[in-house]
C-alpha cells in the first residue's frame, strides 16, 4: 500500500476561502504561512518519502514548510495547479453570476461540459491531474506521499483514485489547510481521512 497525504494549500492574500484564484500565482496570507506552520507540526512524526507540489506559490510554499521539518525535496509541477478560471479569476460567486450568468447556471448543475472563458473545463483539468496520477503509480508499497495543491485538482484526483466518474468531484469537501489520508491498494483506493482540519484547532 502506498499511503498519500493529500494537502489543500492555506489562506491566501486574495482570500481563497471567498474568491475563485485558478492560475493567478497569490501569495499565503499571513494566516495561511501559520496554517502550513501548523500542518508541519501534525505531520513531523510521519515518515513522508516524496512530497509534490503545485508550482504555485501558495501551494509550493505550504509544501516547503512541511518538508522543512523532513528534509525533503519539494518537486513542483504544472499538472498539479487549479484549474484556470480565465476571466473569472479573482470574482466571487456573486460577481459571477451577475457578469457570466450562462457560467454560474452550468456551475450550480455540476456541468462536465463547463469551460471557464478564457480558461480550462473540467475535463482539461482531470487530463491534468491523469498525468500526475500515472507518476504515483511508479511509488512502492509503504511509501507516504504528500500532495500539496488545490481544491479542485485534489477532489478529482481523489475521485480517479476512489474509482468514481469526475462528475462526483464536487462532493468532497477539502478546506484550506486541510488533511486527507488515501491508502491505494493494487484493487483499489480507501479513503481513511476526509478534510481534517484539528491541527488548526486554537492555532489562529
Amino acid at each position: 500500500m502506498s499511503r498519500l497525504l493529500l494537502v489543500r494549500h492555506g489562506d491566501t492574500e486574495g482570500n481563497s476561502a471567498e474568491r475563485y484564484w485558478g492560475h493567478t500565482d497569490v501569495k499565503l496570507s499571513a494566516s495561511g504561512r501559520r496554517q502550513a506552520e501548523l500542518l508541519r507540526q501534525r505531520l513531523a512524526a510521519e515518515k513522508i518519502d516524496a512530497i509534490y507540489a503545485s508550482d504555485l506559490e501558495r501551494a509550493t510554499v505550504t509544501a516547503q514548510t512541511i518538508a522543512a521539518g523532513h528534509g525533503r525535496e519539494v518537486i513542483t509541477l504544472p499538472d498539479l495547479r487549479e484549474i484556470n478560471f480565465g476571466e473569472l479569476e479573482g470574482l466571487n460567486f456573486t460577481e459571477v453570476g451577475k457578469q457570466y450568468p450562462e457560467v454560474a447556471r452550468l456551475w450550480r448543475e455540476r456541468s462536465l461540459s463547463l469551460r471557464y472563458p478564457g480558461g480550462e473545463s473540467i475535463q482539461e483539468l482531470n487530463n491534468r491531474v491523469s498525468q500526475f496520477r500515472r507518476r504515483l503509480e511508479k511509488h512502492n508499497a509503504g511509501e507516504t506521499v504528500l500532495i500539496v495543491a488545490h481544491s479542485a485538482t485534489l477532489r478529482l484526483l481523489m475521485c480517479q483514485l476512489l474509482g468514481l466518474p469526475p462528475q462526483h468531484w464536487w462532493q468532497f469537501r477539502l478546506d484550506l489547510a486541510s488533511l486527507t489520508v488515501v491508502g491505494t491498494y493494487p484493487g483499489g483506493a480507501i479513503l481513511n481521512l476526509l478534510n481534517d482540519i484539528c491541527h488548526l484547532e486554537g492555532g489562529k
